[in-house]
């Protein structure tokens, strides 16, 4: 009788073991939709950067606000929306941002004025929040020995929605004009909140009924944050007026660096910081990140460059359309995703330390080679894979690197604060490629307007390698603080012997 009740026991538990695996992959599938959805949202605006230059009256370094203002809303809202997770439940906060995001794609495909678009993509931004919950939820429901295998799966999907994001809106401008790129993603979005809602299943813990009392929003430092990336951004678009004697620029640069100072003060006073000033201190993590910045800056400049160089008239441009913009960087989107799917692949048989370093290295090849080689466009499509390779690389090892150093207790509180500093660095990018689209432009002979000139391609490649070479230095940093540390991560060292 005993042995049947065991039996019986097991076989329940067994049973049960099953439920939880098979709630836990439609978990991940639903998941998974959301990344895809999203990256397919955002990639879609890509070709349509020089549409609303045209459309909207804007100059080239005022279109770099279409991705920057997405990026610091990003910033400051994931720490803030991950705290709030933290306190009234992943699924709750993860709907709420899904239901910002939905109505700031509804808002950018009614957008008739440049503010109105800002508004959106600020919106829209909001959404960036959701990815860091996302993972949180797919790390509750899958057991330690499959979440490797889930975090592929999810993070391959991002590169996936690229793809697709390409292509259909791509198809979607040419055809329809670009709001409907944005209609076409409010249904997908609201039909996945719905689908959520509804099979999403997350416990809540004791912890979290404790956070509710101890937890505290720094609402003070994501203001400051905000102000101070915004004044810098302010300040390189007013840079190229320099040479005129306009010294607005150097008034935003000294307020920017006065709201700095006072972020720093801020974030030192509060409990819960945005960014913990300690950790960021340490000798791995502080390269880790900047390198991670770095990478994410000269991407970003590209990101913002391509298009307007492909869609310009000749002989300044390519005369192309958006759907040759999707041509061209589609694949950059193809290798980031076959790459990204093998990441556990080439971390096992590298370790982390040496995919980072092996991918600063690929990207700053990438950038001198898309630097001299940018006049087809078949080559641009080239050095964007290479660019693609050490991107996905850089990024995998970085991001492993910050986790396996980091104290486990704090291990969230790291990743967000690297999630953040990221954003920060892509969101520099845009605004320093809309600089140069500025300051060097020419005209064509029986044409209205004026259009970057070919210096201004030139110097934004030349920056974005510079930049690229200054991560390469940080990982030789990064490698001397690694080994003169006196007690190294033993995880750490594990994984690059």
């Amino acid at each position: 009788m005993k042995e049947n009740r065991e039996r019986i026991s097991e076989s329940n538990h067994g049973n049960s073991q099953a439920a939880v695996s098979s709630s836990a992959w439609i978990t991940l599938a639903i998941i998974s939709s959301l990344a895809l959805v999203t990256m397919y949202g955002e990639t879609m605006v890509l070709p349509a950067i020089p549409d609303f230059i045209k459309d909207f009256g804007i100059s080239y370094d005022a279109s770099s606000w279409i991705l920057s203002s997405y990026l610091i809303s990003g910033a400051v809202m994931t720490p803030i929306a991950g705290k709030l997770s933290d306190v009234y439940g992943k699924k709750r906060v993860l709907l709420v941002v899904m239901m910002i995001y939905s109505a700031g794609m509804l808002a950018g495909g009614f957008s008739n004025t440049f503010s109105f678009m800002l508004s959106a993509r600020i919106a829209q931004g909001v959404g960036i929040s959701m990815f860091p919950i996302a993972f949180g939820i797919v790390r509750d429901v899958f057991p330690a020995e499959k979440l490797a295998v889930a975090q592929g799966i999810f993070t391959s999907t991002f590169f996936g929605g690229a793809v697709v994001g390409l292509l259909a809106g791509a198809k979607i401008i040419l055809d329809h004009g670009w709001h409907y790129t944005f209609f076409s993603v409010f249904p997908i979005a609201i039909g996945l909140a719905l689908v959520m809602a509804k099979f999403i299943r997350v416990k809540k813990t004791d912890e979290q009924e404790n956070n509710i009392q101890s937890t505290r929003i720094d609402v003070k430092g994501a203001a400051a944050l905000s102000v101070t990336i915004i004044l810098f951004l302010m300040g390189l678009s007013y840079l190229q007026d320099l040479h005129s004697g306009n010294l607005i620029s150097l008034v935003f640069f000294a307020a920017s660096a006065l709201s700095v100072v006072i972020f720093v003060l801020l974030e030192k006073r509060i409990t819960h910081p945005l960014i913990d000033l300690k950790l960021l201190a340490n000798k791995v993590l502080l390269p880790s990140n900047i390198i991670l910045m770095t990478v994410g800056i000269s991407t970003f400049m590209v990101y913002q460059t391509i298009p307007i160089l492909v869609r310009s008239p000749q002989p300044l441009g390519f005369g192309g359309d958006p759907v040759t913009i999707a041509n061209v960087q589609l694949p950059f989107m193809i290798v980031s995703l076959v790459v990204s799917a093998a990441s556990g692949f080439f971390v096992s048989r590298v370790g982390n330390f040496r995919l980072t370093a092996l991918g600063t290295i690929i990207c700053t090849i990438g950038f001198f080679s898309i630097l001299a080689f940018h006049s087809t466009e078949l080559m641009i499509s080239l050095t964007l894979a290479i660019i693609s390779v050490g991107l996905s690389f850089s990024f995998v090892g970085g991001f492993n690197i910050i986790l396996v150093s980091s104290p486990q207790k704090v291990e969230g509180i790291s990743l967000g604060m690297t999630v953040l500093l990221v954003l920060v660095g892509q969101s520099l990018g845009p605004s320093l490629a809309g600089m140069y689209q500025q300051m060097h432009q020419s005209t064509i002979y029986g044409m209205s307007g004026s259009f970057p000139a070919a210096q201004s391609y030139d110097e934004i490649f030349l920056t974005a390698s510079l930049i690229s070479v200054l991560s390469v230095i940080l990982v030789a940093v990064l490698k001397k603080s690694k080994q003169t540390k006196e007690h190294p991560t033993s995880s750490l060292t594990q994984n690059d012997n």
